[in-house]
């Protein structure tokens, strides 16, 4: 198992955001988490990705508890966190903020190779490498903040609402590029409000309500869950 989460607790001040959560993804897969703002869906990521620190339970990548480790000490070890909100370097150029996700590493040819590699996924990233990040469409800069995170070569991709704000268009083409991040081997954890998206990309699924998980299981079967249909696919 790559990574698992140990029936963690997480509180801001006296107010608990997750009750005892529970989840596991082994290499190569997508697992999605799905629920309603303030399930606890984004607070799940930023404590596997050290930026907040559980009360209670475990964390464990790849043999290793990480749950009280600093985030850069994280992103070392091989996991890429993809925020809410893509949080680019709005003065610094399309080149400059993905160089930023390579800032742990000092080997050159590799950083280079990956770079040419970002430039395959997202062609308008080097159309635009000049440009100042807050030059960009929204689109441009999930694609810009999703080649930061591929830059420091990671082992698992945390990606929180990567649709979010974004055109019917553009979020298939995002959605085509978590595959192709995948099919490189590459895990992703997926928060997504767009509970039909997630489910189709995702193998495996887990429904948070209020700071716990009510529901986990295929996301095929999901899919077809009435809770699931009525509760987060409109349906």
């Amino acid at each position: 198992m790559l990574l698992e989460v140990k029936n963690i607790e997480v509180h801001y001040q006296k107010v608990q955001a997750l009750k005892g959560v529970s989840l596991k993804i082994d290499e190569g897969e997508i697992i999605t988490l799905i629920g309603a703002n303030g399930a606890g869906k984004s607070t799940t990521l930023r404590t596997i990705s050290g930026l907040k620190h559980p009360t209670s339970g475990e964390i464990w990548f790849d043999g290793q508890r990480i749950d009280k480790m600093r985030p850069d000490k994280v992103v070392r070890l091989g996991i890429a966190h993809v925020p809410e909100g893509r949080h680019i370097f709005p003065e610094l150029t399309v080149l400059e903020n993905l160089y930023t996700g390579a800032y742990l590493r000092n080997d050159k040819a590799a950083i280079a190779k990956d770079l040419e590699e970002v430039y395959i996924h997202f062609p308008v990233l080097k159309e635009r490498r000049s440009q100042r990040g807050k030059t960009l469409s929204g689109g441009e800069q999930q694609m810009l903040a999703m080649g930061r995170a591929l830059m420091s070569k990671p082992r698992l991709l945390l990606m929180d609402e990567p649709s979010l704000g974004l055109s019917p268009i553009m979020v298939e083409e995002i959605a085509t590029i978590v595959r192709e991040v995948n099919k490189r081997g590459i895990p992703v954890i997926l928060v997504e409000q767009n509970a039909e998206l997630a489910l189709r990309l995702a193998r495996y699924g887990y429904v948070l309500e209020t700071g716990r998980i009510a529901l986990e299981g295929e996301a095929s079967k999901l899919h077809e869950n009435d809770h699931v249909r009525h509760a987060y696919l409109g349906v």
